[in-house]
């Protein structure tokens, strides 16, 4: 159990770090930019969600953000196999490969890196990114891609964050 559980998290090396980013950045023509005109910084796909998360600035005690964090690693843990791994790509930092099924004692590893973009682009992807977050700290927002991730995290997300900012790459319609 130790040694699965030593391995819940490990560091990407520089080579592998180059090459994932490499791939993310082609697959999702991933644009990094603080000017407004650029956003979206990825080609958002058309199974994507993109919520704002200016509902989280009148937060005391940070709840809606726990409840964000909780909503969206709980589908995560679910879209993801029981021996399947994650990506946590945290832009201009260490970047990881995380085992959650294997993160899931009490006391065990604890997930390097919030979905939250704080400052950096934030990722969790699935090693095929067949579904992960996107998180865009100057827009102060977060993409949900993937049918089964969306499934999942949907109506919780819609309930904490209110407001949706694109669906599909396209301006979503508020009412």
């Amino acid at each position: 159990m130790a040694a699965l559980m030593a391995a819940a998290v490990e560091k990407l090396e520089d080579g592998e770090y180059e090459q994932v980013w490499r791939r993310f950045r082609h697959e999702f023509a991933f644009r990094p930019s603080m000017a407004s005109r650029t956003w979206p910084a990825i080609k958002e796909p058309a199974d994507s969600v993109t919520w704002s998360l200016a509902s989280l600035d009148d937060d005391p005690g940070y709840a809606k953000l726990d409840a964000m964090v909780d909503a969206i690693n709980d589908g995560l843990w679910a879209c993801t196999a029981t021996e399947g791994t994650l990506l946590i790509l945290d832009w201009q930092h260490d970047c990881y490969r995380i085992r959650p099924h294997a993160m899931t004692a009490k006391d065990g590893p604890r997930w390097p890196a919030s979905m939250m973009p704080d400052g950096d682009y934030n990722i969790h992807v699935a090693e095929d990114f067949r579904y992960g977050t996107f998180g865009h700290p100057w827009e102060n927002s977060i993409c949900v891609m993937g049918a089964p991730l969306l499934q999942r995290v949907a109506s919780s997300l819609d309930e904490i964050l209110l407001r949706r900012v694109r669906e599909g790459g396209t301006s979503a319609v508020t009412t």
